[in-house]
């Protein structure tokens, strides 16, 4: 069996997750839509300022967003010329067209972007790639359709190693035929350290402007919380679920 059937198999079961819940989700929001809008303005308000304490967006500028997903960043984001991209895409149009219409959206994999080269002006990437079948291919397509000078906002989850190796652990036994699945294993196809996270960058064509984690926050708030399971006691030990943000430039 070829070595990326795995990755395809973890992806293709963490969409048919994130699908399920997403469903589920949208039968609770009926009658709410207003509270879920609020809380996208507010999300992509917060980008939006990261990006311009950067430099300020052009009026016009091209923007895409990578995995835009039920509640993206880029239906709310403020920018007329907007494109979201996700495999799943056409659901998400059915399941929440309050605010799923507002911009255009392709089904498509982050992996294979259906657009020429130096397309837009900014990308945007929010917790998506742990998600996917080929986390480095995303990040390296993510240059590839932006163009010179344009601004990439990236982040996602990391976490102590321990995880990476039980989120292995998982796979194996899947892989093998025990169809036992831990929820936060086979949402994700992996789990990254920091310095898994920071290789993503190594080779491509971007200037890290800024980048940050928030590990000392997530520890502290694991310790402060009282714990409700095994796995926030684990949690207490091994960090999970911290933010590394980036923002980068294409060269």
């Amino acid at each position: 069996m070829p070595k990326h059937d795995g990755g395809a198999r973890r992806a293709g079961r963490a969409l048919e997750r994130q699908l399920e819940y997403q469903r589920a989700k949208s039968r609770h929001a009926r009658g709410r839509e207003g509270e879920f809008v609020e809380a996208m303005r507010r999300r992509s308000a917060r980008v939006r300022g990261v990006l311009e304490g950067v430099r300020p967006l052009a009026a016009g500028a091209r923007v895409l967003e990578v995995g835009s997903g039920a509640h993206g960043l880029v239906f709310y984001f403020g920018a007329e010329r907007a494109v979201g991209c996700d495999p799943l895409a056409a659901h998400y149009a059915e399941l929440f067209p309050a605010w799923q219409r507002r911009v255009r959206t392709l089904a498509a994999r982050g992996e294979e972007l259906p657009f020429a080269d130096a397309s837009f002006d900014v990308a945007l990437c929010d917790n998506v790639v742990d998600h996917a079948e080929g986390p480095a291919r995303i990040v390296s397509e993510l240059a590839r359709v932006l163009a010179p000078g344009g601004l990439l906002y990236f982040t996602v989850n990391v976490h102590h190693p321990v995880y990476g190796l039980a989120a292995s652990l998982h796979s194996a036994w899947n892989a093998a035929g025990l169809r036992f699945e831990i929820g936060p294993f086979a949402d994700h196809t992996v789990h990254l350290t920091l310095g898994g996270a920071r290789a993503l960058f190594e080779g491509q064509p971007l200037r890290l402007l800024t980048e940050r984690d928030n590990i000392a926050e997530s520890k502290q708030h694991a310790r402060r919380r009282p714990p409700r399971h095994a796995g926030d006691r684990l949690k207490r030990l091994f960090f999970k679920n911290a933010l590394y943000e980036v923002v980068a430039e294409r060269l």
